[in-house]
């Protein structure tokens, strides 16, 4: 779920090519769920392979990497490693829902009613850990590094970002800045025309990017006082936040008593919940610091092995996208030739 700060943040428009040359650190986990929800066929059915295998994350991360690396974009995916316990109602919730929405969408294919199926497909999404290492392999062969978080993917991303390992981080979610991230870049991996989640509706979606420091400033806020408001909203870690207040509401009553621990008209509900605890995850967060990824080559012989011969893509897709990078690394070559010549 992520927090979810709505639109108080200032956000800045931006394109891929502005992005050019930029080291982002890609919430993994946070992207795959993306392309497992989104790359289905008009059941709701993921893409498989000639094995019955799930191959839609495959398919996102190729080619959206092909995408990004054609402005390039150096990317770092981080994937997550042991959840806080902290968050372990959030991650029953989550089950809860899946099962519930995996139960709705075999009645709606037996209902013939494709639109609700294909809704409740995208609810019931799963990341298994055999896509994960799926993952990690076909971005050894395209030559992108990936970096196993202690815990939190985020929380190592975002310290990667403050220790300028990377210039940003890539998620949908807000969590990155309250984890001290000094810029997040959202939509970077599904920037385009995209359907809504379970909605027949199709807008133009743009990569953006948000500052912590232009945040704070135009908030008026400490880097503490948003996690505080991040507390309000709702975290995985307090995944139900405060009833009865929304973004406006909550940024009232931390302007006025300062801290969620000093508001008064909250006092019984905040005492419920372990706030220092969630604070130090983000003030804190468990990460390993010093991390430096290290980019690799591009090996069209083991894509191909690997999307073609093993999951059963279409070798003339494949190819095509191949000769792709293959012709901005000749156009790199000779730029550097007549640089040296």
């Amino acid at each position: 779920m992520g927090v979810d700060l709505g639109d108080v943040l200032p956000r800045r428009k931006v394109t891929l090519e502005s992005l050019g040359s930029k080291k982002i650190a890609i919430d993994a986990y946070n992207t795959l769920y993306q392309f497992l929800a989104i790359i289905r066929g008009a059941d709701g059915s993921h893409l498989k392979d000639s094995q019955g295998r799930v191959t839609s994350h495959l398919s996102g991360l190729f080619y959206r990497n092909i995408n990004l690396m054609e402005f390039g974009i150096k990317l770092v995916f981080v994937f997550d490693g042991a959840p806080p316990e902290l968050k372990a109602v959030e991650i029953e919730r989550r089950r809860k829902q899946r099962d519930e929405a995996k139960r709705q969408y075999a009645a709606a294919v037996e209902a013939g009613d494709m639109a609700s199926a294909r809704k409740y497909a995208e609810a019931s999404t799963t990341l298994r850990r055999d896509m994960v290492a799926e993952s990690k392999q076909l971005l050894d062969a395209m030559g992108i590094p990936w970096v196993d978080a202690p815990s939190e993917g985020e929380a190592q991303a975002a310290v990667m970002a403050k220790e300028g390992t990377v210039d940003a981080v890539g998620s949908q979610d807000h969590d990155s800045l309250l984890f001290g991230a000094p810029l997040l870049v959202r939509n970077i991996t599904i920037s385009g025309r995209r359907r809504l989640p379970s909605k027949n509706v199709f807008v133009e979606v743009e990569p953006e990017t948000i500052s912590l420091e232009e945040t704070l400033r135009a908030l008026e806020m400490t880097r503490e006082q948003l996690i505080d408001f991040g507390i309000l909203m709702g975290t995985d870690f307090d995944p139900d936040g405060f009833k009865g207040i929304g973004p406006v509401k909550g940024m009232k009553l931390l302007k006025t008593y300062h801290s969620i621990d000093r508001i008064e008209p909250l006092r019984d509900e905040v005492a419920k919940i372990d706030y220092e605890a969630i604070r130090r995850i983000f003030l804190d967060p468990p990460a390993t610091a010093g991390v430096k990824p290290s980019w690799g080559e591009f090996k069209p012989a083991e894509l191909k092995a690997f999307l073609v011969d093993e999951h059963s893509f279409s070798a003339e897709r494949v190819d095509a996208a191949i000769k792709r990078v293959e012709a901005l690394e000749s156009s790199k070559s000779e730029s550097l030739e007549k640089w040296f010549g």
